[in-house]
């Protein structure tokens, strides 16, 4: 007997000995035998679906459960000039088991017998070969199916990568494994320095402002013939005032600079190479030179010191302790004789890269009392040029968050001019934002990396223009 798949249907007003069947199917593969068709794999085999129903008064009774036969879709009795009308079972429903709760399986009923209505009218429009026909496309494409899955699970034990596929493959993800990384590596390094610069600058701001005064630490005497200097002052004045009121580790004096992971030598802001400052001299060579003689002021040679903070920064420090106050309102001054420390730090010692604008920066203190803290941090090497109105826009063509320097601002970049790359020469003389109302007209304020000296010019005349990220 040709294995079928089995459809029951009750028609109404009958007695359910009296029930007619309607039996659906198709063989389920020409080339199969019989032999072989009892001998298939379950899901293989079209399983039986069938359903007893037994109509009294018009309506469906309730479904009765048996072990011997495997419950289907629902169907609901609905006589059609004298033969029961077919009924499409809902795919969700083949093959239900026979231990389904009584009250799920009803539901389940109800919500099939509701899709009647929608396929006698189908069938109306078709003959009952057709309806046959739509089981056996039903039971085709199943058949299909897991002929497919079987297919596809032998052709996967034959799929496989060979060496030089695998090899090719490593070498395109190295290629741009090598191109993304660094970029990705400096966008990170870039923003943990951004982070710790902001950190230390907070904490030496606070720390400076606790201390009672800058000026008098150590001893600071020039050697003549008949005696030798004596400079300890920037030693003096790490020991005996910054550490009261700033977390440090090690400090080391002019000649050990490198216990406090100091390195030898640094790179530029412009990308050249120089050695580390161990005096104000080589920090800044105009520091050496009495520019206006007269003026009551003699900026001395002083040594640097180092220390190492709690938080692993490097900082060397080069201490004046006869700075004096605050900037003028007017007129022309030196800027050399306001600079009571400057520092420059280096984020994570001597590792590397050893580089001004990423780990390595500076940070100027200004005045003995009242002081002013900045750490200027250049936007650009290049010096532009212009009036002062066209200054800001200069520096906002560089990047969106570059301004103009304040004095004290551009005071800092002047001591640390070398470090920056700077060559001054005979016309650099460079704009601040600060302004001046002098002799009825508003003026600002420019500083000459060649001569640290502060003027006032009229805001229509041309100067340098230097610009600061924030």
């Amino acid at each position: 007997m040709k294995n079928r798949n089995v459809i029951t249907y009750a028609g109404g007003g009958g007695s359910p000995e009296q029930s007619q069947r309607v039996v659906f199917g198709r063989q389920l593969d020409e080339n199969y035998s019989q032999t072989s068709a009892r001998q298939a794999k379950p899901r293989f085999r079209l399983q039986a679906r069938a359903l007893a129903f037994s109509a009294k008064g018009g309506k469906p009774a309730e479904p009765v459960l048996s072990k011997q036969s495997v419950l289907a879709d629902a169907v609901k009795s609905n006589v059609k000039d004298g033969a029961p009308a077919p009924v499409r079972a809902s795919e969700t429903g083949w093959a239900r088991n026979w231990t389904m709760p009584p009250l799920r399986l009803e539901r389940e009923c109800k919500e099939h017998s509701a899709e009647q209505n929608d396929l006698l009218s189908f069938c109306e429009r078709r003959n009952s070969a057709t309806i046959d026909n739509r089981c056996v496309e039903f039971d085709r494409r199943e058949s299909t199916e897991s002929t497919a899955i079987i297919g596809l699970r032998a052709l996967g034990r034959r799929i496989a990568f060979t060496m030089a596929e695998i090899l090719l493959s490593l070498t395109i993800i190295g290629v741009v494994a090598a191109i993304t990384l660094p970029s990705l590596t400096g966008n990170i390094n870039e923003r943990t320095w951004s982070t710790q610069r902001k950190a230390l600058y907070a904490r030496m701001s606070q720390a400076i402002s606790l201390m009672p005064a800058l000026n008098g630490y150590g001893t600071l005497t020039e050697g003549d013939s008949s005696t030798s200097a004596v400079d300890t002052a920037a030693e003096t004045f790490v020991t005996a005032g910054l550490s009261k009121v700033l977390k440090i580790n090690n400090i080391c004096d002019n000649e050990h600079l490198e216990d406090c992971g100091i390195a030898s030598k640094i790179i530029t802001y412009n990308g050249s190479t120089m050695s580390m400052p161990a005096t104000m001299h080589q920090l800044n060579g105009i520091f050496s030179k009495e520019l206006n003689s007269g003026y009551p002021y003699s900026q001395i040679d002083t040594k640097a010191a180092a220390f190492e903070t709690a938080n692993g920064e490097s900082v060397v420090a080069f201490y004046y302790p006869y700075c004096r106050n605050s900037l003028q309102s007017s007129g022309a001054f030196d800027v050399q004789s306001r600079m009571c420390v400057n520092f420059i730090y280096d984020l994570n010692g001597n590792k590397g890269p050893n580089t001004v604008g990423k780990d390595i920066g500076f940070m100027s203190v200004l005045y003995p009392s009242d002081s002013f803290v900045v750490a200027p941090n250049l936007a650009a090497s290049k010096i532009g040029g212009g009036t002062y109105e066209s200054a800001s826009t200069y520096c906002k063509s560089i990047d969106n968050e570059a301004r103009v320097p304040n004095r004290e601002e551009l005071a800092s970049m002047f001591y640390n001019q070398y470090l920056l790359g700077i060559t001054p020469n005979g016309g650099t003389v460079v704009w601040s934002s600060s302004l001046l109302v002098s002799n009825g007209s508003v003026k600002a304020w420019t500083l000459g990396f060649d001569t640290g000296y502060f003027k006032e010019y009229l805001k229509t005349e041309s100067k340098k223009i230097l610009c600061v990220k924030r």
